[in-house]
């Protein structure tokens, strides 16, 4: 099996193509010609420096052959700007890699999110068929969206195309980090959590799920690779636990999330620079992301873990890289 990862760089990407090569696959990846090369140092990954905004970059790499494309990379911005950055790499990018795999008849794993779903609830998680929308039309969610209805449509034509849609992903080989900013910000005092709450998984164990996909996945199946339904207040406090820090007592009331809102959006505008602290990410943090994963779970094998193995394996990765503090 020969297969070719986007985003190898990113926890996700990074995560499949360790699990890939443990299997035996041959595996190559696309990243930007700036990136890290520490995720791929010891790896026998074969590395492209592309640019998936331009078709001449991709029309060369396609020349080798591939059993699957597992498209990993994306933009994310929880917030209001760069929207049209994410467009180019999220919905451009998708539908150039859709164009090559269907021109050289290669199954298409796309990596989509639970945020283009709809909303779930704590005594109702959402799944695959669940009606409805709910979600905060920020840049990564309208982007993501925009990918995912390609990938979709290329489905409905004919395409070999399989959807997966992880949840909030804690683990290790987080090289940028990612979701591993939660738990830096968790170093020092927090008081307040968020007032929402997630869907927690593994990215190891959504990684192989999506190589399970590649064999067992049904052409135009959605997929929800999710975990253990928690509040932020819970998560927060699990995390701060594992850092050996007080967690968070309560969580944010409406009152707070009004003022962090308008603050935050104000000293963007100022700053010039949108901060993780805006009214789109105090919004979503607000909401009920809980999701089930049980159609993956019978048909895909997927098996996620404990949330605190994550948490602690998240923690000590961080901590071996020099990325926490000792």
């Amino acid at each position: 099996m020969r297969i070719l990862v986007t985003g190898g760089t990113g926890l996700l990407g990074n995560n499949v193509i360790r699990q890939a090569l443990s299997r035996g696959f041959e595996v190559a990846s696309l990243c930007r010609s700036d990136r890290n090369s520490r995720p791929f140092t010891g790896l026998n990954v074969a590395v492209y420096s592309v640019d998936l905004t331009r078709a001449e970059d991709l029309s060369q790499v396609f020349e080798s052959h591939f059993d699957a494309v597992v498209h990993c990379a994306a933009h994310i911005q929880i917030g209001w700007s760069r929207l049209e950055e994410g467009l180019q790499v999220n919905r451009d990018g998708t539908q150039r890699l859709l164009a090559e795999a269907a021109k050289h008849r290669v199954r298409f794993i796309h990596i989509s999110t639970v945020n283009t779903l709809a909303v779930g609830a704590q005594e109702n998680p959402a799944n695959e068929q669940t009606v409805g929308d709910g979600q905060v039309p920020c840049t990564y969610v309208v982007t993501k969206r925009a990918a995912e209805k390609l990938a979709v449509e290329s489905a409905k034509s004919g395409q070999d195309v399989v959807i997966v849609h992880p949840g909030f992903m804690l683990g290790p080989w987080d090289w940028k980090p990612s979701s591993g900013r939660m738990i830096q910000g968790l170093q020092g005092f927090a008081p307040l959590a968020p007032s929402g709450g997630c869907t927690v998984c593994d990215p190891r164990d959504v990684a192989d799920a999506i190589l399970q996909a590649i064999q067992l996945g049904k052409p135009g199946r959605h997929y929800i690779l999710g975990g253990e339904n928690l509040t932020y207040l819970e998560l927060w406090q699990r995390i701060s636990t594992e850092l050996g820090k007080r967690g968070p007592f309560t969580y944010m009331r409406a009152p707070g999330r009004f003022v962090g809102s308008v603050v935050g959006d104000m000293l963007s505008k100022v700053l010039g620079r949108e901060l993780d602290v805006n009214s789109a990410a105090i919004g979503m943090a607000s909401q009920f992301h809980w999701y089930s994963s049980q159609r993956a779970i019978d048909e895909l094998g997927y098996k996620p873990r404990p949330v605190d193995e994550s948490i602690r394996d998240a923690v000590t990765w961080l901590r071996d890289n020099q990325l926490l503090a000792s």
